[in-house]
């Protein structure tokens, strides 16, 4: 097994690191705060987990995972990144984010702005259209006839392959949306982006439970996605 970084360690890099050391992978975790607020949760993971700063976890990481606020994208190692795989979990919320203009004139997508960022690492999105409670309650082994697919785009087979093999490790399927200029289709605001809540949401302290998403599920919502225009 390879070892994971993450980058942000907030309820998505939680749960994915959570799952991470079941499939018996070694984890860095890092966030903005530092090494030392994050040691309750290492110690929950035990030996395989440890705590480091951003730099550390992406040096440290064969496949990386970015999970911050958009508005902190421009924090990411760049150097330390530099030829490796990044998985990209980030959502535009301009009401936490700030106004965007390349978002709101649909000029580019989110992980489009990371790859930007980070023009030596192949970034991967995904793992942006799921509630963080969910990760484990739908996790399931390979060839569970409950396991769910989680949407994936990116410009380099070779990283989504790599992105689609720790899907398979953690308990999830891999559906390929195609370049990531094509992530757009299950962002905020599209019908796959709820696509595993099994009832509409109608406020964040009551997250309905969550539903297996197959591909003949989530396909038809990729496809009738439209873009829309932030106001």
């Amino acid at each position: 097994m390879s070892t994971l970084g993450l980058i942000g360690s907030g309820n998505i890099g939680s749960a994915l690191a959570r799952l991470a050391v079941k499939a018996g992978y070694d984890v860095v975790l890092s966030n903005s705060r530092g090494p030392e607020t994050l040691a309750d949760l290492v110690a929950e993971l035990g030996p395989k987990a440890r705590a480091a700063t951003p730099a550390e976890a992406a040096a440290a990481g064969d496949l990386v995972v970015v999970t911050i606020p958009l508005h902190a994208y421009k924090t990411v190692p760049v150097e330390e990144l530099r030829g490796k795989v990044v998985f990209d979990t980030n959502n535009y919320y301009p009401q936490r984010d700030g106004q965007i203009a390349e978002l709101d004139d649909e000029s580019t997508t989110v992980s489009e702005l990371l790859q930007a960022h980070l023009p030596e690492s192949q970034v991967v999105k995904g793992f942006n259209n799921i509630h963080a409670a969910h990760v484990p309650e739908l996790a399931r082994p390979s060839g569970d006839a409950e396991r769910s697919v989680l949407a994936i785009a990116g410009d380099d087979e070779t990283a989504k392959k790599a992105v689609t093999d720790f899907l398979d490790a953690i308990g999830f399927g891999a559906y390929d949306v195609g370049p990531l200029a094509e992530g757009w289709r299950y962002q905020r605001d599209t019908a796959a982006y709820g696509v595993f809540l099994s009832a509409k949401l109608t406020d964040w302290t009551n997250i309905p439970a969550p539903r297996q998403v197959t591909p003949e599920i989530l396909e038809p919502l990729l496809k009738a996605a439209k873009r829309y225009q932030v106001s």
